[in-house]
């Protein structure tokens, strides 16, 4: 009888390793290779899955995308820079039998790969354009990529150069060309103020020539704003005087029509109004007698 339960504990143990060794659990990002007897047989989808303990192997494959950094690349440039170049590179796997079957270890493939495709692709470009171009040389990157591992079951979805190290001396001159740059954009805007300034100003001339009185009210706009600053010293246009002298003059015309007396022509007004003037004799001679040389010299205007 004792003998009859140990070998029944024997064989439940036997069956529990038994089971334990054949059943398999792929999970949801999984594929499962199924090797018998040292050949593919199927593919096991998600779930549980049974196998021939001993006689089969199921090795499981994610297809979960993966994120390999690509070590930075001293690279020389299509104009003979220098330039440490990083990236970055996505992939997953598309077909898990050719991807363990084409190749023994696919992300130290892809990585090398990578690296050697970076600098042949950042190689054929100028520096400008590995700075501006950087779209066109990740599709670049990623295109060569494709092409060689689409034979390992393996697809690479998106390439992106990560960092650009240029030498010190590379970046004090495009800092030097970046600040000219900034100086001639400068001198353009303020040229094309000053011309659109002058049409302006050409404009408003015009419109005063059209418009007397809009002169006299700029005077009167620049005094007030003169007056704002609390100045000692003011100072009186030439418009503002001679609009002084005809207001006293018409003041004049007015307090002569009050009396009475008949008004005079403008020229006759603008003459008495004018002080008496010296003779060029007497301007000559400086009212001295004793400058009579001087007065004969001058000729004389009867």
């Amino acid at each position: 009888m004792k003998v009859l339960i140990i070998l029944v504990v024997v064989l439940l143990v036997v069956a529990l390793i038994t089971l334990s060794l054949a059943i398999r659990v792929v999970t949801q990002y999984e594929r499962g290779v199924l090797f018998r007897l040292g050949r593919v047989v199927g593919i096991k989808d998600p779930g549980l899955a049974v196998i021939i303990p001993v006689i089969d192997r199921l090795i499981r494959v994610s297809l979960r995308i993966v994120t390999m950094p690509i070590q930075s690349q001293g690279i020389i440039t299509r104009d003979n820079v220098s330039v440490d170049i990083s990236a970055v590179a996505y992939f997953r796997v598309v077909d898990a039998a050719k991807s363990v079957i084409a190749i023994e270890n696919v992300n130290a493939a892809i990585n090398q790969i990578a690296q050697t495709t970076l600098r042949k692709v950042v190689g054929q470009h100028t520096l400008d354009e590995a700075l501006s171009e950087t779209d066109l040389i990740n599709a670049n990157i990623q295109q060569i990529l494709d092409l060689a591992t689409l034979e390992w079951g393996v697809e690479v979805t998106l390439v992106e150069l990560k960092d650009i190290q240029l030498p010190d001396s590379m970046k004090r001159a495009m800092a030097r060309q970046a600040e000219a740059e900034r100086e001639k954009r400068a001198k353009i805007i303020a040229a094309e103020g000053e011309s659109m300034a002058a049409a302006a100003l050409g404009e408003a001339s015009d419109t005063m020539i059209a418009h007397p009185l809009a002169l006299q009210l700029r005077n009167l706009q620049t005094l007030a704003e003169l007056g704002v600053e609390k100045n000692t010293t003011v100072v009186f246009p030439a418009p503002i005087m001679s609009a002084i002298g005809e207001v006293g003059n018409f003041l004049a015309r007015e307090t002569a029509a009050a009396h009475g007396i008949p008004p005079t022509s403008g020229v006759a007004a603008a003459v008495q109004s004018q002080p008496p003037t010296s003779s060029l004799a007497d301007v000559a001679t400086n009212g001295d007698p004793t400058n009579s040389a001087a007065s004969d010299a001058v000729p004389s205007t009867g």
